[in-house]
């Protein structure tokens, strides 16, 4: 089985060769590791038996300690490029497609089986502060976890700024019952932070929510589109995220898999459980911001016939005087009532008098 293989190197380098990979398409992006200068991917390493970490090891040892003691390795990477993974998985004996996946990122969540290895995708989300939504807001920022989990290891590929396991692996090293249940413990313990991170986000978009719905409510004029679009997009970020997870914590909650023993099953089926309360918030989240965006367009076109009406009312009331003195401004000799002493009062009268009642006809009906 290429998980439990144990290197034939004694020599302490790791093998160069690497794994022959299916050309990409020109302008696919590359993952561009944002290290610091001199860092390498490896972020941690450790040989776990009966649920307690051993004394430290080197990752081209680590492998082959797990092996003779019985325990597991679990080696952590952050943004490994294609040449630094691809000795790794000359090491660990990973599938050339998992590997191609792991370093060009940009993959949906999803589980795939390779022989007695498992290979799961995990998006990660980040709710981004900011003191006012605005229409260019970011709200969620995402990232990638991929784990690969075999028969004595577990390797953690992570992408993005956030999303750091070293806390995880902190709190997993306090519950050794956990760990002793092998390698799938720590991609229960990975997917279920991925997924309790879901709710923190969900829970604060749920408060831009809820800042937008009482702005397009208020008794003031506002323009909220924009901020509305772009909280629908962002929320979609999220969306993205969660909904393709249901499918693989099921397969992980319900078949029998070997790297899974039958005790973690009941772990997953919790994961599962709290991805679809998350799946149907941000569902609902989602429902309810495109009624909030339907009501606001809803006020935005009524202030807009509000201002047709007044704009109409007012012309109606302009267009009388502008009728009368457009009649009288005629250059005829003979008009009526040109050299009649009071003509110019009465009509002055008369466009007082019209334009009054036109005025109170339509504050009446309520188009001023």
């Amino acid at each position: 089985m290429p998980g439990t293989e144990v290197p034939r190197e004694t020599s302490g380098v790791l093998p160069t060769e690497l794994p022959s990979t299916r050309p990409r398409p020109e302008g696919r992006p590359r993952t561009t590791p944002s290290r610091p200068d001199g860092a390498g991917p490896v972020v941690d390493c450790a040989v776990y038996v009966d649920g307690r970490r051993e004394p430290p090891v080197e990752p081209h040892e680590a492998l082959r300690a797990a092996v003779d003691r019985g325990g597991f390795v679990w080696l952590g990477l952050y943004a490994p490029t294609e040449e630094e993974l691809g000795t790794i998985a000359g090491h660990y004996g990973l599938h050339p497609l998992a590997v191609e996946d792991a370093v060009y990122a940009h993959q949906r969540p999803k589980l795939e089986r390779y022989d007695d290895v498992l290979f799961m995708v995990l998006t990660t989300a980040r709710y981004v502060e900011h003191d006012r939504l605005t229409a260019t807001s970011e709200v969620v920022d995402t990232g990638e976890v991929m784990v690969f989990v075999g028969p004595h290891y577990v390797i953690t590929v992570r992408h993005g700024e956030h999303g750091g396991l070293a806390d995880l692996r902190r709190s997993l090293e306090s519950q050794p019952d956990l760990l002793c249940l092998g390698p799938s413990s720590v991609l229960y313990a990975v997917a279920d932070s991925v997924v309790d991170s879901f709710v923190d986000v969900a829970t604060a978009v749920e408060e831009d929510v809820e800042e937008l719905e009482a702005s397009v409510f208020s008794p003031e004029r506002t323009d909220d589109i924009g901020r509305l679009y772009q909280l629908k997009r962002e929320l979609l970020s999220l969306r993205r995220a969660v909904s393709p997870l249901e499918v693989p914590l099921e397969k992980l909650a319900e078949k029998q898999i070997d790297v899974v023993p039958a005790a973690m099953r009941s772990y997953f089926r919790d994961v599962e459980d709290h991805a679809i309360r998350v799946r149907d918030q941000v569902s609902a989240l989602d429902e309810l911001l495109t009624s909030i965006l339907q009501a606001s367009l809803a006020r935005t076109s009524m202030a807009d016939n509000e201002d047709m009406r007044k704009i109409s009312a007012w012309a109606g009331i302009i267009a009388v005087p502008t009728a009368i003195a457009g009649i009288y401004g005629m250059n005829f000799e003979y008009m009526p009532e040109l050299r009649w002493r009071y003509g110019y009062f009465v009509v002055l009268l008369l466009i007082v008098t019209a334009c009054v009642l036109l005025h109170r006809g339509f504050k009446r009906n309520g188009w001023l």
